[in-house]
């Protein structure tokens, strides 16, 4: 064999290993990952399995498969906790709470974000110390203040109690990314004879997209998964949450797994499809931050 093929045969075994190496680190990192998921669904894992289970089934086996698929627990639970009624109150009141939160927090962080001196910086921070105060300090003042208002117990109410919480995030999220925005594309659209409105309008809220959806996560989330407010502030059975639903349900005297696991399965299901179906939009919005 010559020199150069000698040489020729050394390169492509040479290629072959990396190849080998950098597929088997990909496969490792892949393994580490699903294992990582695995780890991470195996409570939803496991409360899905308990809620086929007959309650003989979890006292002689609590860790095991259920023997069939029962489906009594979700019949009880669908009948019981009006479960309907309740995902469409949470719903609508998630929604609402999303508009009015996305479209104040943008008209509020705009100016702030414009004019820069120390009252907007200091409104600013002041608006940021609402993430960090907890949700017992403020149901008080707010509870005796919507009594005196007549807004106990109304779809208003809670929606105004839920957006007045989270439209500090908004006005924090919209700020930072409204001062990265170019001043050349407002001073271009008030060449054009537009006013401070058009330009919000026609020129800033379109690049909003990107902190606008995870704004919108965030919030659907926490607005969903809220107990304390609508506990508080909802009375009627009628205008009840999934959350409270699912707690009026179980009780709090007694805990039934065979309440407890198709509830818990049943309040968690609208908020996974409803991130399942905007999911796109989200990353599509993420995307489109990137080149912006």
């Amino acid at each position: 064999m010559s020199l150069s093929e000698t040489a020729t045969a050394h390169s492509a075994t040479s290629l072959d290993w990396d190849l080998i190496r950098r597929r088997g680190k990909s496969v490792f990192a892949h393994g580490i990952v699903l294992g990582l998921v695995g780890v991470m669904l195996l409570p939803l894992i496991y409360m899905v399995m308990m809620s086929f289970k007959t309650s003989t089934e979890i006292a002689q086996d609590p860790l095991g498969l259920p023997n069939s698929l029962y489906w009594g627990n979700y019949m009880e639970a669908l009948a019981s906790m009006g479960y309907v009624r309740s995902v469409i109150n949470s719903m609508g009141i998630t929604v609402s709470v999303i508009l009015v939160v996305v479209f104040a927090g943008a008209m509020a962080a705009y100016p702030l974000a414009r004019l820069e001196n120390r009252i907007s910086r200091v409104i600013v921070m002041v608006m940021a110390l609402g993430l960090a105060t907890p949700n017992f300090v403020t149901i008080t003042p707010i509870y005796v203040i919507f009594r005196d208002l007549g807004l106990l117990d109304s779809y208003l109410g809670i929606v105004l109690a839920f957006a007045a919480l989270k439209l500090p995030l908004a006005v924090f999220f919209y700020t930072s990314f409204i001062a990265a925005i170019p001043i050349e594309l407002e001073e271009a659209a008030r060449l054009d004879n537009c006013n401070n409105w058009q330009v919000f309008w026609h020129v800033i809220r379109p690049l909003l997209a990107p902190v606008t959806a995870t704004l919108s996560l965030f919030v659907m989330i926490m607005v969903w998964n809220d107990f304390i407010y609508p506990l508080l502030l909802l009375t009627d059975k009628d205008k009840l949450t999934v959350m409270i639903a699912v707690y009026k349900f179980v009780g709090n005297t007694g805990i039934e797994p065979t309440k407890l696991f198709p509830a818990a399965v049943l309040g968690s299901i609208p908020l996974l499809i409803m991130f399942a179906v905007f999911q796109r939009k989200i990353m599509a919005g993420a995307t489109a931050g990137a080149v912006k």
